[in-house]
């Protein structure tokens, strides 16, 4: 202990000055009440690490319940409300974000610089006069159009993307194949953030109506539907929209994930319409083009004109007319069985088809030959839905292509000759069945479904030989 005097000299005479014990203090006596004795934060703080004990113990408990019972997680996450919070929250996120992926895109300019920077610094191939490029040029192109146009280029510039493409035996890519996988990278990249903006709910899918709006933004940029009327946009966005759900939209849930949109034949379809000469392209292509106007018009046309009664469905006598009467009565029976919905009351058109399922149709049979197409008719021609056709269901089906086969004035057919040349042709892994895994695998499922559906494909089938060979001669001078 020390003493002192109240100036700071020391001295012998002063009268040491006494410290009161601790435990008479009131300050010390309430912070020991408060941290040491097990009350206040010191308390605090244990409870807090007991509790973090006790979670992480219940934590690993229940994750190797979990392993050992084979569980399925959560998947299911409430979306948040209307006008909450959290909903504000979301779209505010939402939005700057594809703000920030927009602006990263190259623009036309941008584009059409690094076009202008590829060929001033290419070389030239002797061989075939194509402009080609070796790395150490494409490294330099890079530095001249981060300078042009940004550093918003250099990710096309990467080693990994030089690696993509084809080189000579000098190392060389052609610089046409890199500038149009640029620009379809923008092009995917651009219309993903389109969609984007229009899920309205932010879970990677389309609804019909958010698809629809999707295309009618396209059309002002699409050089052969700028002429559209307007009294038509409506309409022909229906029918669009419907082939994007019919491929993309399989298990038709009513909402196609944008992933499938992008990567689909689809899309690339309905891009081909930015040609702007009506030159280059034909009527022929214009036609089979599900997506331009002239394919629209034509599926209106034919509705109508199969609604006699002007109802805006179609009853099986209506729809036994399609294609001139080519299908059989039992593959209309079955579509309607399959594919088209009852009615709610059950009268009325409670068994007629609308216009929805009328596009269904129509896209099955003009697109045969793809998975879904051939999904859709497998179905109908599966008479008893046991997931394969017998023999009994092949004669069962051609016996009514046989009968207006013959009601054409053709040759007479034998059903079991056609038979087996449709076994052959599938050639099934159980040959005593044929399931759909059969069609897809033989490459020829789209033939044989028009085989067993409509006498007009069965006489192309038939006479294969000779519009192969009509199709090879050259046409004739005059």
């Amino acid at each position: 202990m020390y003493s002192g005097s109240s100036d700071g000299e020391g001295g012998h005479d002063a009268v040491p000055r006494k410290i009161p014990p601790a435990a008479s203090m009131p300050w010390v006596r309430n912070l020991r009440r408060f941290i040491g004795n097990g009350a206040g934060l010191g308390s605090e703080a244990l409870m807090e690490l007991e509790t973090k004990r006790i979670l992480l113990e219940i934590f690993k408990e229940r994750q190797q319940k979990n392993a050992e019972a084979g569980t399925i997680p959560s998947f299911y996450k409430k979306k948040p409300e209307e006008g909450s919070i959290s909903h504000r929250v979301q779209r505010l996120a939402k939005y700057r974000f594809l703000k920030k992926q927009s602006d990263l895109l190259l623009n036309a300019d941008d584009l059409d610089a690094m076009w202008v920077c590829l060929r001033e610094n290419c070389m030239i191939d002797d061989a075939t006069g194509a402009e080609k490029m070796n790395y150490e040029d494409f490294c330099h192109i890079a530095s001249v159009c981060t300078e042009q146009i940004g550093p918003k280029c250099r990710r096309f510039f990467s080693p990994s993307n030089f690696m993509k493409f084809e080189k000579d035996e000098s190392g060389r890519i052609a610089i046409l194949p890199f500038y149009l996988y640029v620009m379809r990278t923008v092009s995917l990249t651009q219309a993903r953030i389109d969609m984007s903006e229009l899920d309205e709910d932010s879970d990677g899918f389309l609804q019909p109506h958010e698809m629809e709006a999707y295309i009618r933004g396209l059309i002002p940029n699409l050089a052969q539907l700028r002429d559209m009327p307007p009294a038509f946009v409506q309409m022909y966005c229906r029918i669009a929209a419907h082939k994007f759900f019919f491929f993309c939209d399989p298990h038709r849930r009513g909402k196609a994930c944008i992933k499938k949109v992008l990567l689909s034949n689809c899309l690339q379809e309905l891009m081909e319409l930015h040609q702007e000469s009506e030159e280059e392209v034909t009527d022929t292509e214009q036609a089979e083009n599900w997506f331009s106007l002239t394919s629209a018009q034509r599926i209106c046309d034919m509705f109508l004109a199969l609604d006699k009664d002007m109802n805006g469905t179609l009853s099986k006598p209506e729809l036994r007319e399609y294609a001139d009467g080519t299908l059989t009565d039992i593959f209309v029976e079955r579509v309607f069985d399959e594919h088209v919905r009852r009615g709610k009351n059950g009268g009325g058109n409670s068994r007629e088809m609308d216009f929805e399922s009328f596009l269904d149709f129509v896209l099955a049979l003009e697109n045969k030959d793809t998975p879904e197409g051939l999904t859709y008719l497998f179905r109908c021609l599966d008479l008893y839905g046991r997931g394969y056709l017998t023999t009994a269901d092949v004669h069962t089906l051609f016996r009514d292509v046989h009968q207006k086969w013959i009601d054409g004035g053709n040759y007479e057919l034998c059903i079991e000759d056609v038979r087996d040349e449709i076994w052959d042709m599938v050639k099934p892994v159980d040959p005593l069945k044929i399931t759909l895994a059969d069609l897809l695998a033989c490459k020829q499922g789209g033939t044989v479904a028009s085989m067993l559906i409509d006498v007009r494909g069965f006489w192309a089938h038939d006479n294969r030989e000779n519009l192969l060979q009509e199709e090879e001669e050259p046409p004739e001078e005059e």
